[in-house]
This record gives structure tokens, sequence and C-alpha cells, in this order.
């Protein structure tokens, strides 16, 4: 007798992130002496424009310096202690904002030895998602910066501006807006590291 049962179907995981993931504070980063606190918002959509709920955003920066907390980063050694340069940060189950409380960090190097336009780097996770996405986040105000970065030269033109968070005006501590499409029309540029 044979048995021709075919293949089991694939399933998705979650959403559990808020069951564990989210610790309280894990959105604030330690603010480095001399920096000045800024806050990111936004919200996680779907390529309807829906808000997606349970999305888990790690991010990863360089201090004000430039200098990452990092064992192969060896410019100098008198990094601030409590300075990790991550967070972590859960989309709101009910309406899909996310809040970064950090700073903004220092220009590092690029491969080429050019200085890079200040951003953070960012792993998306969510519910029905396989495989995580990696993106950046750059600022409006950093123009002239933003136009030498390796990475921002590499994106059409039309499509940069789906990596850099608006500054709101008057906002005190300086709040940047930045919404994350997962697919869709403006869908976030994502890199392939």
């Amino acid at each position: 007798m044979t048995w021709d049962l075919g293949q089991t179907p694939s399933q998705t995981v979650g959403p559990f992130f808020s069951m564990r993931l989210g610790g309280e504070g894990q959105n604030v980063l330690h603010l480095p002496e001399g920096s000045e606190r800024i806050v990111i918002t936004g919200r996680v959509l779907d390529g309807e424009g829906n808000r997606v709920e349970d999305a888990l955003l790690e991010t990863w920066q360089a201090d004000p310096e430039g200098r990452y907390r990092h064992p192969d980063d060896r410019r100098d050694p008198d990094l601030d202690r409590e300075f990790t340069g991550f967070a972590r940060v859960l989309s709101d189950f009910e309406t899909g904002e996310y809040r970064l409380e950090t700073f903004k960090p220092g220009q590092v190097p690029d491969p080429e030895g050019e200085p890079q336009a200040p951003h953070i780097a960012v792993i998306i996770q969510s519910r029905g998602m396989l495989n995580p996405l990696f993106t950046r986040i750059y600022f409006s105000d950093e123009t002239p910066a933003n136009d030498h970065d390796l990475v921002l030269r590499m994106v059409s033109e039309e499509r940069r501006n789906t990596l850099i968070a608006k500054l709101k005006n008057g906002s005190v501590p300086k709040e940047y807006q930045h919404d994350i499409r997962l697919q869709g029309t403006n869908e976030t540029v994502f890199l392939d590291f």
C-alpha cells in the first residue's frame, strides 16, 4: 500500500510578540551626556494601508559621535558604558503605532570610508512574516548628509522618502514621523543584508 499524503501546509506564527518581547522601557535608549533626546513615532501598515498590530521593531544605532557598541568598532574605547545602541519597540495592538525615544546618531563611515548620513537600522518582524525585514530610518533635517549617503544614493530618488523620517515642526523634544509600509503603494525600501 502506498500513502500519498502530500506536503504539510505551512503555518505562520503569532501574534506572540506582545506576550514577552516588549518589556517596559525597551523603546527608550540611554541618553549619552551632551546629546539631545528625539522621538520617532509612526505606524506599521500592511499593503492595504491597515495597521499591523503586534509588530516588533528592533533598532541599532551609533552614539552621537558615530561609534557603535560593538567589539569591531575600536575607534574609541571610552564609549559611555550605559550606551547599548539597541532598542526594541512594539507597535500598539489597537493603533499600529510605535514610539522610539532616542537621540540622533552620529555619522559612521561606509565601506569606502566616507561618512554615512545619521541613520538608525531597523529589523521588523510581525505576525504572518516568516522572515524579518531590514530597513533604515534617516532624518529629513539632514539633507546634505542624506544627499551623499552611499545607501540612499543606491535607492531611486522617488523611493528615498520611504526611508526618511519627517521632522514635526515645533515639537519639543524634536519628534519625527515615520510610517513603515510592508508592501503596496509607497512600500518602504527594505535592504538585503
